[in-house]
């Protein structure tokens, strides 16, 4: 997946994917944050933030419901 590109290029779809996931986790590089603040488009990175978290609070809401569903709550 680590596709090189010639400098002055966006980031692909996945690279700005991957970009968002490892800034979630806090392991971003410094390449990456570099290309993503040089060449990256910020509305990308935000809306694909707010997907994230929304997708993220949703698995986390049905990983509790099945938790205490499995209880007898």
């Amino acid at each position: 997946m680590s596709e090189q590109r010639k400098p002055g290029q966006r980031p692909t779809f996945w690279q700005v994917v991957l970009s968002i996931l490892a800034a979630a986790f806090g392991v971003q590089s410094q390449q990456a944050r570099i290309r993503d603040f040089t060449y990256g488009n910020p509305a990308a990175y935000i809306i694909g933030g707010i997907i994230f978290t929304v997708l993220f609070v949703l698995i986390l809401v049905a990983i509790v419901r099945l938790a205490l569903r499995a209880a007898g709550g």
